[in-house]
């Protein structure tokens, strides 16, 4: 009786860690694809958010070329006018546009791409967003209201230019570009995945 019991009882505990594991594996994948849903959303609103934001800073460009130059253009700058473009804060508001049209696509791709596959490997899909926002505003931050700040420790340091003031400027714009392309790089890996995993998962449906 006892040893019939536990024969009995063996097999119920077989059964139930059976489903209690393939609950945990649906569920598991289920998150993760919820997850991942729920980044490329981040992503693509955020890209939008800081696109509009974008647009928004050429009124600023406007207002610039309506108003005039602060000071008085030196020879260097008349030489490169088409590279300055005679507005300091085109570099930044361009980065910010595009920045965020690129995060608008990578979201995009992820939540297509998570649709479709049924699994999704884990990601640094929080990583990759924060660093994207951070380099962005990083390039708004310096290249916009920062064009203030250096205004006013070198003056006229854009239109002379100063060189010690310009390249730090500069420099700063370019040190958060490369955060926002770590970032970029990033999403990139990750709905590169996703896209692969979906494309098998076509595949595999078409050869059943």
């Amino acid at each position: 009786m006892a040893k019939g019991w536990t024969v009995v009882d063996v097999k119920q505990d077989w059964k139930k860690a059976f489903w209690v594991r393939a609950l945990e594996r649906v569920a598991g994948c289920s998150l993760r694809k919820v997850r991942q849903m729920t980044i490329g959303a981040r992503f693509a609103k955020w890209g939008l958010g800081l696109f509009a934001f974008g647009v928004f800073l050429t009124f600023g460009i406007i207002a610039h070329y309506c108003a005039g130059a602060r000071w008085p253009n030196g020879t260097l700058f008349m030489q490169n006018i088409t590279l300055w473009w005679a507005c300091p804060w085109t570099l930044s508001v361009a980065a910010v546009q595009a920045g965020g049209l690129g995060m608008v696509a990578i979201g995009l791709t992820l939540m297509l791409a998570t649709l479709k596959s049924p699994t999704h490997p884990s990601a640094e899909g929080s990583a990759a967003l924060w660093l994207c926002i951070i380099g962005l505003l990083g390039v708004f931050a310096v290249g916009y209201p920062g064009y203030f700040v250096f205004d006013a420790i070198w003056p006229s340091y854009y239109y002379s230019p100063v060189a010690a003031g310009k390249n730090a400027w500069l420099l700063g714009q370019a040190l958060f570009i490369a955060v926002y392309f770590a970032g970029l790089v990033i999403a990139f890996m990750d709905a590169r995945r996703a896209l692969s995993l979906a494309t098998q998962t076509a595949t595999s449906s078409r050869g059943g």
